[in-house]
């Protein structure tokens, strides 16, 4: 919704605040690694009904991340401006793409606890608390943004800084009311509420969230290069992509979610010592996924130009855009597979096999092909189109992974409980 709010605003602005989104997600993906990490040992835990360890590990991944926000944040509050200048964009949208990167530094400690509360929560089953606030956090975030950005009230008009100020401060009045509820012991996760953290866990996190932490890295910088294959097209371009990757962002919401659920799921069975219904469990999440992104899938493609349309008047725009739409409508069972296995193999402490996977799709599948078809002067459906290989190398690899059954055998320092009994797998 930060680009439809933008986008009466100009091509520019899109294309600013495009560029602040990808560069916030980059601080954001070691954060997500420590996240990956969490939900496989606090579910594994829980599974296990070895609670207080579940939050021992809880504590130590929130004080972890937020000092991992904060030292994340310092570039983003020194240099917004050389980082916006890496993209190649036009002067208008270079200053505003730095003013939108700072005000998003300022809230990333804020951030990283909405994160990792809601992991923990997550791990543990409980999937409506985090998804409570999820909708108040969007929904102020949405309000005030709007608000700051056009001027509404007393309030002055701070344009494309303003979507980032408002935005921020509105999720942050949602984290803290999410924070100071955890706190008080509203959950079933506790708080510790101890200074110090568990170093085992924390070697743990670190042992787990490390290959992760290296995926979303490579993800995040393979990215930002592709925006600067596809900024070399026009602003048109970048603005497009930028609104695609926007209106796919609820079906790729929803993978993710049936991805979180695998982890969650196969990480608790497996901490009760029931490998079968662990393995059940990532097939049925997976086929829960492409079943949704298939149907999302169908949505898109009916609706891309209206869609398109919706945010933003520019024809241009909109043409580039709903071919990207169709492109990456097609591609959406694709994406269930890698969102549900990857899922379902970090569930079991096995960060590895994603990281592979992705270093393959996104290098050899995205990157190479796109940075060859711009050298060939391939128009800019073709730099889209590389998505496809992309995406399909993911899949195939994680689903030969996932099939194999090796990650059963791994070992993330977390026994099994002695309570456990065999359970007779359902699905069979």
């Amino acid at each position: 919704m930060h680009i439809k709010i933008v986008a009466g605003i100009g091509t520019s602005a899109v294309a600013a605040v495009t560029t602040g989104h990808r560069v916030f997600f980059v601080v954001l993906a070691v954060l997500m690694g420590v996240s990956v990490a969490a939900t496989a040992l606090i579910a594994r835990h829980w599974g296990a009904q070895r609670i207080d360890e579940a939050e021992s590990v809880a504590w130590t991944a929130l004080i972890l991340s937020i000092g991992l926000a904060a030292l994340l944040s310092i570039p983003t509050l020194l240099f917004p401006l050389p980082i916006a200048r890496l993209f190649g964009l036009n002067d208008e949208a270079t200053h505003s793409a730095a003013s939108f990167i700072f005000w998003l530094g300022v809230f990333n400690i804020f951030s990283a606890i909405n994160m990792m509360l809601g992991t923990a929560l997550r791990a543990t089953g409980d999937v409506i608390t985090p998804l409570c606030y999820l909708v108040f956090s969007s929904s102020l975030n949405i309000i005030f943004a709007y608000m700051f950005a056009f001027g509404v009230g007393p309030l002055p008009e701070f344009g494309v800084a303003g979507v980032a100020l408002g935005g921020s401060s509105g999720a942050t009045l949602i984290t803290l009311a999410f924070a100071t509820a955890w706190w008080r012991g509203k959950f079933n996760l506790k708080p510790v509420k101890k200074l110090r953290i568990d170093k085992n866990a924390a070697r743990q996190l670190v042992s787990i969230g490390m290959p992760s932490v290296l995926e979303q890295g490579i993800v995040q910088l393979a990215f930002l290069v592709f925006f600067a294959i596809v900024a070399q097209y026009g602003t048109s371009a970048y603005a497009a992509y930028g609104i695609g990757i926007s209106l796919v962002s609820f079906s790729i919401v929803v993978g993710f979610g049936f991805g979180i659920a695998a982890a969650t799921l196969v990480g608790q069975q497996l901490g009760a010592g029931h490998t079968e219904l662990a393995v059940a469990a990532g097939w049925r999440s997976l086929r829960m996924g492409i079943a949704s992104m298939t149907l999302l899938s169908i949505l898109l493609i009916a609706f891309a130009r209206e869609l398109a349309g919706f945010m933003i008047d520019d024809p241009e725009v909109i043409e580039l855009t709903v071919i990207f739409i169709y492109i990456i409508a097609v591609l959406q069972p694709v994406m269930a597979c890698e969102f549900t296995l990857a899922g379902a193999l970090r569930g079991a402490g096995d960060t590895r096999s994603p990281l592979v996977a992705t270093f393959c799709g996104i290098i050899l599948g995205r990157l190479l092909p796109a940075w060859v078809f711009a050298r060939l002067g391939l128009s800019i459906y073709w730099i889209f189109a590389v998505m496809v290989f992309d995406y399909v190398i993911k899949a195939a690899i994680l689903l030969q992974r996932y099939r194999s059954k090796k990650w059963l055998d791994i070992s993330i320092g977390v026994n099994k409980s002695a309570n456990t009994v065999p359970a007779v797998d359902s699905d069979k």
